[in-house]
């Protein structure tokens, strides 16, 4: 999967406009978060699951940049100061730290619409066709939006300083963090033209990694540094935030991990092809220093 990147970040440049514009520096700040260095996770998912149900990246590649693009802009907006308040993002300054919050705002706005031009793009629509486009639209805008990502997000807002259940902190985590990686692995199979079957399979399997994901990031924000993760740490305890380690405790969140990968792998079980660079992946999200 890591042959991915290289194209993903060349294939994500390509689709920020260039020019002479009178919205330049809203254009920088679009693309300072969409380019900076990052694993590209959620779109190399798609591009797996797509290769895997027999597609090609050349066709995956605008839904692949579309998921990176919601990710870009959910990002940009999680770290303002009316949300977690971050000044870091990969080891850089967030976005409203460099651009001020009014054009960090709009950045965030642009990438989301930038998805669904890009996915539904004549090009796009041209290689996948347009019913196998617009369901990876659905599920991308299903995922991300109100009763997804931001919907996650609202939950984690409206719990701040006070004690909630494990139920409700893994509800808000599903929907903050699984749902656009479940919307990814989705997504590659969907233009792909794979079975129904296989679509649920990806996105079983995208559920088990989002959740072990988050679990791992609680882990580290209590016992990995600030140089190592590219952000501050102890901002979930300063923010009173609720986690999975702060009611789990860090041996039931490392089972937890453990439990979800064996799940993520399992659920490749649906497809025919080669699936062991997609359970290796599971396996190195669970083990994670960064």
């Amino acid at each position: 999967m890591k042959n991915y990147v290289a194209a993903i970040e060349a294939a994500l440049e390509g689709y920020i406009p260039t020019g002479n514009y009178k919205e330049q520096k809203l254009l920088d700040a679009v693309r300072y978060s969409l380019l900076l260095p990052g694993k590209r996770v959620r779109p190399s998912l798609t591009l797996s699951f797509a290769e895997l149900c027999g597609g090609t990246v050349e066709e995956a590649m605008p839904f692949a940049c579309a998921v990176e693009m919601v990710h870009a802009y959910s990002l940009i907006h999680d770290d303002m100061p009316c949300m977690d308040d971050d000044d870091y993002r990969r080891g850089k300054p967030a976005n409203h730290k460099v651009y001020g919050e009014d054009i960090a705002l709009l950045a965030g706005d642009a990438l989301q619409s930038m998805a669904y031009m890009t996915m539904l793009g004549n090009l796009s629509v041209a290689a996948v066709g347009g019913d196998r486009a617009a369901r990876a639209a659905r599920v991308l805008s299903e995922k991300s939006g109100v009763l997804g990502m931001v919907g996650g997000q609202t939950i984690d807002l409206s719990i701040e300083h006070r004690h909630v259940d494990i139920e409700t902190v893994q509800l808000m985590e599903e929907k903050k963090t699984a749902n656009l990686i479940e919307a990814a692995c989705m997504m590659g199979c969907i233009v792909a033209g794979a079975s129904e079957q296989q679509i649920g399979a990806a996105e079983r399997y995208a559920h088990a990694i989002g959740l072990a994901f988050q679990i791992v990031d609680d882990i580290l924000d209590v016992t990995s540094t600030a140089e190592e993760l590219g952000k501050p740490i102890g901002s979930d305890a300063d923010n009173e935030k609720n986690t999975f380690m702060s009611l789990l405790g860090i041996d039931r969140c490392r089972e937890l991990v453990g439990e979800l990968t064996e799940e993520a792998i399992k659920a490749l079980d649906a497809f025919d092809g080669d699936t062991s660079d997609l359970a290796d992946f599971a396996v190195r999200l669970a083990n994670r220093k960064k």
